[in-house]
């Protein structure tokens, strides 16, 4: 189980130098994650990627429960009320219909949610826009003290902005 810790640092001297010493610390690239403004210079920090910064993985989870649902339910309408062969319902049909439906759902509403702002970054968004840094890392849960521990005392200037117990495996 990981967990992420944010922290907002000032400029991109300081991302750069956290970059280095998250990288001594031994924690890997693909788990150091910077935001900042789109005109800004990211070159020697690890830039989060669009499953970070948008909604998509939260749109993609909706999609999936709501487009199984509706297809399901529309499924066994037409199982009981329009079997194909014979007079008995056709629950293969249901079946078929909530895998289409959830199917359906997942790329509608991942194609929606990719240009959707995070919900989970909303609260940097004036930081970020003011010029500061984002900084994401994703450690196991018993890293975390250990890591907020050495940012605090090798960047001061840098401010911790909390912890997610919990983050999706992927993105």
């Amino acid at each position: 189980m990981h967990s992420r810790i944010y922290w907002l640092l000032p400029d991109l001297e300081s991302a750069r130098a956290a970059m280095d010493d998250l990288l001594l610390a031994r924690i890997e690239a693909k788990h150091i994650h910077f935001v900042a403004r789109e005109d800004t210079d990211m070159r020697g920090l690890h830039a989060a990627n669009v499953l970070q910064t948008s909604d998509v993985v939260r749109a993609a989870e909706m999609g999936l429960i709501l487009g199984a649902s509706i297809g399901a339910l529309l499924g066994a309408l037409v199982a009981v009320h329009y079997p194909i062969v014979g007079d008995e319902p056709q629950w293969g049909l249901a079946a078929a219909l909530a895998v289409a439906g959830a199917l359906f759902g997942v790329w509608t509403s991942t194609m929606i949610g990719i240009s959707t702002p995070s919900k989970r970054l909303q609260r940097f968004s004036a930081d970020i826009e003011q010029g500061k840094i984002l900084l994401m890392v994703d450690v196991p849960m018993w890293r975390v003290e250990q890591v907020e521990e050495r940012l605090r005392a090798l960047h001061p200037e840098a401010h911790l902005e909390g912890t997610e117990p919990d983050i999706p495996a992927f993105p």
